[in-house]
């Protein structure tokens, strides 16, 4: 099991600045960056005083609108406020989420960026634009996150520890495999899966 990561540090000034400059590192790959709601006490405020989610969820209600790559954007949405870092799928790349220790298995036999969220949610960053088999399409504990989605990117804070990357995308020149070249580590890993586990993020089902 992934080991929890170590925090920012003692000030939301230093995690505000760790989060920035992710932001800005995916956004100058073209990589569409939304920010996400802060996390506090245990559960996510995106400052909507009616807003019911507690859990991980964008900060703006027209999130895929306003999904963007634009480094003065960016600057201002994290300059108060220390945001999650979520990424729009479905442009620059989809993103294969395999839920529990069948995704552990896939991680070890496919290649590309991989990030893992406490709960053993492990997603696969790979081309946009290929249907998953059906065999895949339809077991719970597997999605793939295309426009219409989003996911938490690397270092968001979780209430249980912080997304982190298991193959970070400079040890892959940012290069991203197919889901194609995923897909038959995953109908492998899963065929040995006895407890599978749903991996939706709240409000983000994709289309």
């Amino acid at each position: 099991m992934p080991m929890r990561p170590p925090p920012f540090g003692p000030g939301r000034g230093l995690r505000r600045l760790v989060l920035r400059r992710a932001a800005h590192r995916y956004a100058a790959r073209n990589w569409p960056v939304v920010p996400g709601a802060a996390l506090a006490a245990g559960r996510f405020d995106c400052g909507d005083p009616g807003c019911p989610t507690i859990a991980c969820h964008p900060a703006l209600p027209d999130w895929e609108r306003a999904a963007t790559n634009d480094t003065d954007r960016i600057t201002d949405w994290w300059r108060h406020q220390d945001h999650g870092v979520l990424l729009a799928t479905g442009r620059s790349f989809d993103v294969l989420e395999i839920a529990g220790r069948a995704g552990r298995r896939v991680a070890r036999a496919v290649r590309g960026p991989i990030a893992v969220a406490p709960g053993l949610r492990w997603m696969f960053l790979v081309r946009a634009g290929v249907a998953l088999a059906g065999e895949l399409a339809e077991h719970p504990s597997v999605v793939l996150h295309r426009g219409g989605s989003w996911i938490p990117a690397p270092p968001t804070p979780l209430p249980d520890g912080r997304v982190r990357w298991v193959r970070t995308p400079e040890s892959c020149d940012w290069r991203l495999p197919g889901v194609d070249e995923v897909q038959p580590a995953a109908l492998a890993a899963l065929t040995y899966d006895r407890q599978p586990r749903q991996v939706w993020w709240p409000q983000n089902q994709p289309v």
